[in-house]
């Protein structure tokens, strides 16, 4: 993982695409909106944001939903390029244990995943760093 004190240039899209999408997010349990942006290779974007459920164990992440929409848009794991996470306030948090794990199984080892808030802090990742000892069944 790398701090960089701003997102990239290159990742203004993606967050307002995040940004917009933590806006749509259904959060009246724990009030912490998060939207994500998934940036394919060909330069689309598909957003996605946290929805809670009253069982917890049914709530889905902001990253989630990004890449299971992607899915079931018709998109495949080869199309897949970036993510982005974005959080309201200011404070960075990492995608959870659940969301790596799918992350892991989407997107190549080397795809970059970022995380930003309104202080405009970022964190950075390639995948490979965000589970080590991955499950997978290869």
């Amino acid at each position: 993982m790398s701090h960089s004190p701003t997102l990239p240039s290159a990742f203004m899209p993606l967050y307002s695409v995040a940004k917009q999408a933590a806006a749509r997010a259904y959060v009246p349990y724990s009030r912490f909106p998060v939207g994500a942006a998934l940036r394919l290779k060909d330069g689309s974007l598909i957003s996605g944001c946290n929805v809670e459920n009253a069982s917890y164990g049914l709530c889905n992440c902001a990253e989630r939903t990004a890449i299971f929409s992607a899915i079931a848009q018709g998109k495949q794991a080869a199309d897949f390029d970036s993510l982005l996470i974005y959080m309201p306030g200011e404070t960075l948090y990492s995608p959870c244990g659940a969301c790596r794990q799918v992350i892991v199984e989407f997107f190549a080892p080397d795809a970059e995943i970022f995380a930003t808030c309104d202080s405009g802090l970022c964190k950075h990742w390639k995948v490979n760093e965000l589970l080590p000892g991955a499950f997978t069944l290869d």
